[in-house]
């Protein structure tokens, strides 16, 4: 028939509304009665505005005999998306339709595991945000190939170049399998429902590998892999949630590596004190404190968003702002294994200061740390070898690194917290205290024969302790400048601040790339 505008308008309204029926209003139901959004809901609710491209996408539906049943749309939808006046690549899998399986019925795949989306965040320099949602795997792919095909043909290449190139933030909603968690786990913060699960394979393969009868919760749920594997960094209560935490994480960062992080309000006075530290932090050295709490009263207000909160506890990661400047904070947390470094601990460190690095945020860093993390339990887990990895992020961060010495600072773990190569100021309070061992600890370990060849061993040690003690004083090491200041605790702020400042414009000339690649780091 000839052409008309009536005709071709009609035939664009009727395949819009195809798109949008997604896998049928059965399947949309089932995902609605689980308490989770379709992928067109999440989008329509993470972002302001939505170009979608490849709408139109769709492939032949057919039974397990090869019969044609109808046309289903793409079983992904993405697109150029703003959130708070940015642009941002924005995609993520339909479940509804093939359970979110991947696209290899197209030409070009549209996102997920390589494609479209992140050719588009790569290409203009722009935040990858994806909702992750799908079985990773189809064996109905290899009857529409006519051939099973070797996994390794397809390209991760994309995937990680963009780890050193744009903030990749992610977000597991429903379950995540296979490729679909492989993704999820390439970002630089991933986030996911307390409903949802993630896994290599699913619980049938399991059965059939292992012989294991497991639910999917048992396997991967939410708490496994936010509080055990540390494969995901935050836990959210809901959908809404999870969207807000990537939200407020976006805000921290830059929209590529070739800029600046967004400076923030200033409204907070940077020379504002801190008088509520003094109580905060007990005189009692033996005592914990709430280290969340610290930090809170040093930042600008309600500005600090903690980053894994749930695993390697003994470190408290997260983003906050000082006088707007966006920083990475990290804390050593004395209410955890004392505050020592363990090995979860030491490899949470080394993802996040790799994150500050690549997106140039400068690292604020409050140490309480007695050591290394000891015991059977600690060397089963490498803790040596994740702690020299800790040591390594900062040695190789090209970010200013300020250093807060809070109270201990004992063993090879105080080089995790800063590095002496570069200009890491370190500022230290009068309740510090370090050393290459504690001083009890260490007087039995260097005078043990001594000790127990004095005529009275308890008297003996007592006074060694003492001596060591005079000897580890803070100011000793302050009058032989082995530390850049001694402040009041009450100052750290503006002290901070101004160190801040000042290095904005040696981080301009570091803009681009960094000198190592952005990595998982095994």
């Amino acid at each position: 028939m000839s052409f008309t505008w009536e005709h071709a308008l009609s035939e664009l309204r009727r395949r819009k509304e195809l798109a949008r029926e997604l896998g049928g209003q059965r399947r949309v139901d089932r995902t609605h009665a689980q308490g989770r959004y379709t992928i067109r809901e999440r989008i329509e609710k993470l972002s302001a505005s939505f170009q979608e491209v490849g709408e139109f996408a769709a492939y032949d539906d057919v039974d397990a005999t090869g019969n044609l049943l109808g046309k289903m749309p793409s079983s992904y939808v993405c697109g150029l998306a703003t959130i708070d006046g940015r642009s941002v690549a924005l995609g993520g899998e339909d479940f509804t339709v093939r359970g979110g399986a991947p696209q290899t019925y197209l030409d070009r795949l549209k996102g997920g595991l390589g494609g479209f989306v992140e050719d588009l965040a790569h290409e203009y320099r722009i935040p990858l945000l994806m909702f992750m949602e799908g079985i990773g795997g189809d064996v109905a792919a290899q009857a529409e190939k006519g051939h099973a095909y070797l996994v390794s043909s397809m390209s991760w290449k994309r995937s990680y170049e963009l780890l050193s190139e744009v903030p990749v933030l992610t977000m597991v909603s429903g379950a995540a399998v296979g490729g679909t968690a492989g993704r999820t786990v390439l970002s630089h913060f991933s986030v996911m429902t307390k409903d949802s699960v993630m896994f290599a394979g699913g619980p049938p393969l399991v059965k059939r590998a292992l012989g294991l009868d497991l639910t999917k919760y048992e396997l991967g749920g939410s708490e496994i892999h936010t509080a055990i594997s540390g494969a995901v960094d935050n836990l959210a209560e809901d959908e809404d949630d999870a969207m807000e935490q990537m939200r407020t994480v976006l805000s921290y960062l830059p929209q590529n590596v070739w800029e600046m992080p967004p400076r923030g309000d200033r409204s907070d006075p940077v020379d504002r004190t801190a008088d509520e530290l003094l109580t905060i932090i007990p005189e009692n050295r033996r005592r914990p404190y709430k280290v969340r709490k610290m930090v809170s009263c040093i930042v600008d207000q309600d500005s600090f968003f903690e980053v894994g909160s749930n695993w390697g506890k003994s470190l408290v990661t997260g983003y906050a702002r000082i006088d707007g400047i966006p920083v990475g904070i990290l804390a050593s947390n004395p209410m955890h294994l004392g505050g020592s470094l363990d090995a979860a601990a030491a490899e949470k460190q080394v993802r996040f200061v790799d994150t500050c690095s690549t997106f140039h945020l400068p690292i604020v860093y409050f140490v309480d740390v007695p050591g290394f993390m000891v015991g059977p339990d600690a060397e089963r887990g490498n803790v040596v070898r994740w702690g020299m990895r800790a040591v390594q992020s900062l040695v190789e961060a090209e970010v200013p690194v300020v250093t807060v010495q809070v109270r201990k600072a004992y063993g090879m773990a105080v080089s995790a917290t800063s590095s002496p190569d570069g200009l890491s100021l370190r500022i230290a309070w009068p309740s510090a205290e370090w050393g290459d061992l504690p001083v009890e600890g260490g007087v039995e370990a260097g005078f043990r024969r001594e000790i127990e060849a004095a005529d009275d061993p308890v008297a003996y040690r007592r006074a060694v302790e003492e001596r060591m003690m005079e000897l580890a004083d803070p100011w000793r090491t302050a009058e032989a400048f082995g530390v850049e200041q001694m402040i009041d605790p009450r100052e750290t702020r503006p002290v901070v601040a101004a160190f801040l400042n000042a290095s904005l414009n040696a981080v301009k000339t570091k803009l681009g790339p960094q000198r190592r690649q952005w990595s998982l780091r095994p």
